[in-house]
């Protein structure tokens, strides 16, 4: 069992800038898993946004975010961030961080995750 807590979200204008982050806690080894950013608009299915390895050594990332988003993941601190840059008012959205179980590298399948934070709200205003 995994528990994860997004935090740093709030308002933003358009072109500006955000750092999210997700704490982990619990029994399991935060470093054996891959793990996952995912947004869900109002009215909208939850998405995949970005994923990242358990070394950190490989990133994925959704076509919307691709140049704009960067995650990461510090293991010492049993962390995940996801810099967000030059964000678009269709970024709004609630940000979700998610532990990845495994299998085949399809990080943007939301089955292949279990441990969901409570998510974190991003307004990009225009």
């Amino acid at each position: 069992q995994m528990q994860l807590v997004e935090s740093g979200g709030g308002l933003v204008q358009a072109g500006g800038s955000l750092t999210l982050s997700c704490a982990a806690s619990g029994r399991s080894v935060f470093r054996s898993y891959s793990m996952g950013w995912f947004r869900q608009a109002p009215g909208k299915e939850r998405e995949f946004v970005a994923g990242v390895s358990w070394s950190g050594e490989t990133t994925y990332y959704a076509d919307s975010v691709k140049g704009r988003f960067t995650i990461s993941r510090d293991n010492a601190k049993n962390m995940m961030f996801l810099q967000m840059n030059s964000l678009k008012t269709e970024d709004t959205a609630v940000y979700y961080c998610a532990r990845r179980l495994g299998g085949p590298d399809l990080y943007y399948d939301r089955q292949q995750y279990d441990s969901w934070g409570q998510g974190t709200q991003v307004t990009v205003s225009s």
